[in-house]
């Protein structure tokens, strides 16, 4: 069940211990889905097959219309509601850290945000197949070796969706000089955040000079560094404004800015409007 936060969180069941969760979903269970009526994170890898219909969901403000067959990650990090569907069947993978490869997971943090993607039509019954043994698994609780074979077989999944994901993505040894700094910067922006402000913290945990780092990433992106670590403040800013009853002080006391009329000058001139107007307008 759901444990209420500012942003409500969606846990493993408390009977749970194994980490990992294997479903299909008809249109009838998926009315039975009260999570589905507000916005939510999770604190768990999501992964989806829409096998049949099509889904509506909000994704940090963007909104994905998606048709089947389709194959959806959602990051433990990332906030979503369900807005519609209709005539759905949809194959569902839910797994915490512990349980996922360690390579799995690093690949995993390099393509968030991933959008929905359409398996090709050799790729998809297996995928299909893969998702069929691990649920055939996960009904194995008897067997001695449950966790090892539904742990191992879940991670095979997710390594197919990988694949999925990696094929259109440019190859490593293909990124430019600029595109690898750019990319090193934004894993460490994203697990710094709330505490890194300045461009010279990170690129001295790129062990690059400041103009480098800044050199590499308007190369790459068009924008400074300084401009990529507003964007992901304001980012969580306005899931907190959105998804919480947090005040505006309060926010800016949990993304670390101790000075409330500084963080409100940002607020506004990064997202182009008030904090409260924000909040105001989508409530």
């Amino acid at each position: 069940m759901a444990k209420k936060t500012s942003i409500p969180v969606n846990y493993f069941d408390e009977g749970e211990n194994v980490g990992i969760t294997v479903d299909r979903i008809q249109i009838g269970e998926l009315e039975m889905f009260r999570e589905a009526e507000e916005a939510h994170r999770h604190n768990y890898h999501s992964f989806f097959l829409l096998e049949k219909g099509t889904v509506t969901i909000e994704i940090d403000f963007k909104k994905h219309h998606i048709k089947a067959p389709s194959v959806i990650y959602m990051h433990p990090n990332q906030v979503h509601l369900i807005k519609a569907y209709k005539n759905v069947t949809v194959s569902a993978c839910a797994i915490n850290n512990e349980n996922l490869h360690p390579g799995y997971l690093k690949l995993l943090e390099e393509i968030m945000p991933a959008k929905p993607m359409t398996p090709g039509k050799a790729t998809l019954p297996v995928i299909q197949a893969a998702w069929s043994l691990c649920m055939n698994f996960y009904e194995r609780k008897h067997d001695r070796l449950y966790s090892f074979i539904l742990k191992d077989s879940c991670n095979a999944l997710i390594a197919l969706i990988l694949s999925l994901y990696l094929e259109k993505s440019v190859s490593p040894d293909k990124l430019s000089r600029f595109e690898t700094v750019t990319k090193s910067f934004n894993e460490i922006l994203e697990h710094n955040y709330t505490t890194v402000k300045r461009p010279a913290a990170y690129a001295e945990k790129l062990n690059i000079s400041t103009h480098y780092l800044n050199e590499c990433v308007k190369n790459a992106t068009g924008r400074s560094v300084s401009y990529h670590i507003q964007q992901r403040i304001i980012l969580e800013a306005k899931r907190l404004l959105y998804h919480s009853p947090k005040s505006v002080k309060e926010i800016a006391i949990e993304l670390g800015y101790d000075d409330y009329p500084y963080f409100s000058r940002l607020f506004t001139k990064v997202a182009g409007i008030t904090a409260l107007a924000f909040r105001n307008k989508n409530h």
